[in-house]
């Protein structure tokens, strides 16, 4: 095969999965959009507790079982991921309303350092903090709540710790997001 031939070969087969990338020219990287389905768990089915903890974008340790007697918000995100940067400020709007009645920590799952984290939480000032989970042992945590790869998910655990509700994908909104809390807030 000749050379321009087998370039343009080549070209025909990239040009197509380069137009499948989420964001120009930074690739999938193994990214999957969630499917917007919403699970709402009753108390009486509610698993164990989740136990994970990790460092955060910050340097911190943060683990879920210091945070139990109010329901908490974990998403899962990457800075590069467009609908995570869509959801981003309802998910600050959602924060913000909810006050102390619930925790928020965001799980940084797919940047390279944490210094693209920081940059995304700077960007739109989100007022919590995010585990940087590069290795993914905080992600194995909710394994079978959330779909590998799916981005962004968004799990709310009851005050004791259990997995109450989980998004995948994009939130649909503050107000149900606000409401799937104060359901977990109420039967945990």
């Amino acid at each position: 095969m000749t050379r321009p031939r087998a370039a343009a070969l080549l070209l025909a087969l990239v040009l197509p999965l380069v137009g499948c990338s989420s964001l120009t020219g930074t690739g999938s990287k193994g990214y999957i959009s969630g499917d917007g389905q919403v699970v709402v768990f009753d108390a009486a089915d509610r698993d164990a507790p989740i136990t994970a903890s990790g460092t955060t974008l910050d340097g911190d340790s943060f683990d879920l079982a210091d945070v139990r007697g109010k329901p908490v918000v974990v998403n899962f995100w990457w800075s590069l991921c467009a609908p995570c940067r869509s959801e981003a400020p309802d998910l600050i709007a959602a924060a913000d309303q909810l006050g102390d009645r619930a925790t928020f920590i965001g799980v940084d799952i797919r940047d390279t350092s944490p210094d693209l984290g920081l940059r995304f939480q700077d960007e739109f000032g989100v007022p919590y903090p995010s585990i940087y989970d590069s290795d993914g042992v905080v992600a194995l945590a909710f394994a079978g709540y959330i779909r590998q790869g799916s981005i962004p998910s968004t799990v709310i655990l009851d005050a004791q710790g259990r997995v109450a509700a989980t998004f995948s994908g994009a939130i649909p909104s503050v107000r149900t997001l606000v409401d799937a809390v104060a359901e977990a807030a109420g039967d945990g």
